[in-house]
């Protein structure tokens, strides 16, 4: 599992949640610098990862189970990102398109076999994606780079003592959220733990990194996530492999109707 890895399930969850830093300066660092090194970790690039994700609800409601294939192209100033389920053959197929720029809202395109391509809104970025508890807007938004940071506090997660970072947006910071907080094990620099918060300021989504491992650079990253939103019986679980980064892929991969074609 490598860097790629850690950046493609960080969009997943909008952002983040795998963050690692190979060498932390030394001494305590500020919010803001805590910030924009998470932020820049993210944007590593082209890559792309498979992903297994579990949906379940624990009441009887059953479970699904999907093999996903991820591509990624993330900048300081543009994220595009194209998901397409490999797996079960029932599914096989389904795929969106997301695009952010800037402060822009995002958009993008949703395909559904064997003829179906329909405009992803701005309507439809709370939806969860392939009917998740993750939504679009989780995986295109960066809270790492929102406009204002602050430490508020220090909690053990799992045993392991964590600086609280929370994250606001500021003004061109387009979200559903009013803020964002992450539990950071600053001594690995990994995030444990995210909570994402409504307008009405209560409790929206809370994501639990449930795996830590070593990526093919010997990086700290997590690797498996847990996600699940209150006051809903389901959790969506997660798991990251087979990652590539450096990749080149041509411009017309991230186009709605590549999704028509997509391998």
């Amino acid at each position: 599992m490598n860097l790629t890895l850690r950046t493609l399930l960080h969009a997943v969850f909008g952002t983040a949640l795998l963050v690692s830093v190979a060498h932390a300066q030394e001494g305590a660092l500020s919010a803001r610098d805590l910030a924009a090194q998470l932020s820049n970790i993210i944007q590593d690039g082209s890559s792309v990862v498979r992903l297994k994700m579990d949906i379940s609800k624990p009441s009887g409601g059953g479970k699904t189970v999907l093999q996903i294939q991820v591509k990624s192209q993330r900048t300081k100033s543009a994220t595009d990102l194209v998901y397409q389920v490999l797996w079960p053959k029932d599914r096989k197929g389904e795929s969106f398109l997301l695009h952010k720029s800037g402060g822009r809202a995002p958009g993008g395109a949703v395909f559904t076999p064997p003829d179906s391509l329909v405009p992803l809104t701005a309507a439809r970025m709370t939806d969860g994606i392939f009917g998740s508890d993750l939504s679009y807007d989780d995986l295109a938004e960066n809270f790492f780079a929102w406009g204002n940071q602050a430490i508020v506090g220090t909690e053990t997660v799992d045993r392991v003592p964590c600086q609280i970072l929370e994250s606001k947006p500021g003004k061109g910071d387009g979200t559903s959220y009013v803020k964002v907080r992450s539990w950071i094990d600053i001594k690995r620099m990994v995030t444990l733990r995210v909570e994402k918060y409504a307008a009405s300021g209560k409790l929206a989504k809370r994501i639990d990194t449930t795996r830590v491992s070593k990526d093919d650079t010997g990086r700290t990253i997590g690797s498996s996530f847990s996600l699940q939103r209150t006051g809903q019986d389901s959790v969506t679980e997660i798991e990251g492999s087979n990652s590539k980064h450096g990749m080149t892929f041509p411009a017309t991969d991230f186009t709605p109707e590549a999704l028509r074609t997509l391998k």
